[in-house]
């Protein structure tokens, strides 16, 4: 299937470069894209869905620690499954281009760390947030706790108490965090705190991206 003209009309091209940072030659790469993740189905086209599970075949998305976030935030499935039209696909490609403001990118970033999705960031999303970027590192630290806790006790009781040790450590840090960005003392960091904080870190556009 070729990426001319026809797959769009003109009218479909100005609607989605006027909603989307996106120019239209980089909209058709998009759906290259979107196309090529299922390249095995030759009737495969726009009209269709990308399930999570096709998503996940992104580079990208390879060793995302969020990837599930990032495809429930982009998701406008109502059947709970996280699948993907062409158009939540070019909305999230939109958004992690380099020409998204900083400002969408901090907002969609609050939403994908806000796990529990209360409209907040507490104390558990921002546990959940540095375990996803500690990876492999979360494991061997909990590896550790449980080799010094291992003398004289059943392999049950050593998991859950270097589990609530490390727990503890990561909720130290968690709220540490908070108390330096919790301007209104609530306990929790509401999207405008998230924005003051994340407008201080200029290495955040950078990283919140995906090459088109």
């Amino acid at each position: 299937m070729g990426l001319g003209s026809s797959i769009f009309t003109e009218q479909e091209l100005d609607d989605y470069q006027e909603l989307t940072f996106l120019t239209k030659k980089e909209i058709h790469h998009v759906y290259k894209r979107f196309r090529e993740i299922r390249s095995h189905d030759p009737n495969f086209s726009k009209h269709d869905k990308l399930s999570k599970e096709d998503i996940f075949k992104l580079p990208e998305f390879a060793v995302n620690p969020f990837k599930e976030r990032i495809v429930k935030v982009f998701s406008s499935s109502t059947s709970g499954d996280d699948s993907m039209t062409f158009e939540d696909f070019l909305d999230m490609m939109s958004v992690f281009s380099d020409n998204a403001p900083v400002s969408i990118k901090i907002e969609y970033a609050f939403r994908i760390y806000d796990f529990d999705e209360d409209g907040f960031i507490g104390t558990d999303d921002i546990i959940k947030v540095i375990k996803g970027l500690l990876g492999e590192n979360c494991s061997t630290k909990l590896n550790e706790l449980k080799e010094k806790q291992r003398k004289g006790k059943q392999n049950t009781q050593v998991e859950k108490e270097s589990q609530q040790q490390l727990h503890e450590v990561l909720k130290q840090v968690a709220d540490s965090i908070i108390d330096d960005a919790d301007l209104d003392n609530d306990g929790q960091l509401s999207l405008a705190e998230f924005e003051h904080v994340m407008g201080k870190t200029p290495e955040f556009a950078k990283s919140f991206r995906i090459r088109l």
